[in-house]
Parts: structure tokens; sequence; C-alpha cells
């Protein structure tokens, strides 16, 4: 016999080294980094049942590793209002 799944089901997994939180609940998985509110990664039953689960992950694995955007140079000035010509406020 099967036990109707009918209110969400948690348990700590680690993964690489990192400790996680799955939830299995009626709508699907969660998996929630340990000390974070928002899920890292969520899957419904209905999206992996019809293959839309399949096509996100080969989606995702195409997809460049995102790079974190570099500062300016010590020398070089990122404020523009250095170059802009002051306007007359005097009316």
């Amino acid at each position: 016999m099967v036990t109707v799944l009918d209110k969400e089901l948690k348990r700590r997994v680690t993964v690489d080294g990192v400790d996680c939180t799955v939830a299995f609940g009626p709508e699907g998985i969660r998996l929630t980094g340990k000390g974070k509110r928002k899920s890292e990664v969520e899957l419904r039953w209905r999206d992996l049942l019809s293959g839309k689960a399949a096509m996100v992950v080969a989606l995702n694995a195409s997809l460049p590793t995102r790079q974190t955007a570099t500062r300016p140079e010590a020398g070089q000035s990122s404020n523009r209002s250095s170059s802009r010509s002051p306007k007359n406020r005097a009316r």
C-alpha cells in the first residue's frame, strides 16, 4: 500500500559538502540551501511528467556559466557627473 503525499515532507541532504533541505510536497520537489528562505531549485510533478523538466535541464547545460561583473580599475573613474557640463540653475 502506498501513502498519499498530502503534506510536505522535508529531509536534509548534503550535496558536494553543502547542506540543503529537500522538500517533497503535493505540488513537487524543492531544494533549498541551509539558512536560505528562497528555494534554489523547484520542480513540479506536472513538469517532470510532461518532459518540460528535461528540456530545462538541457537548456541550462547549454548556457555558459554566469560571470560576475568586473569593477573599473582604480585609475578609471566611473563617475559620469564630472564629464557633464554644469547646468545653469539661476533663473
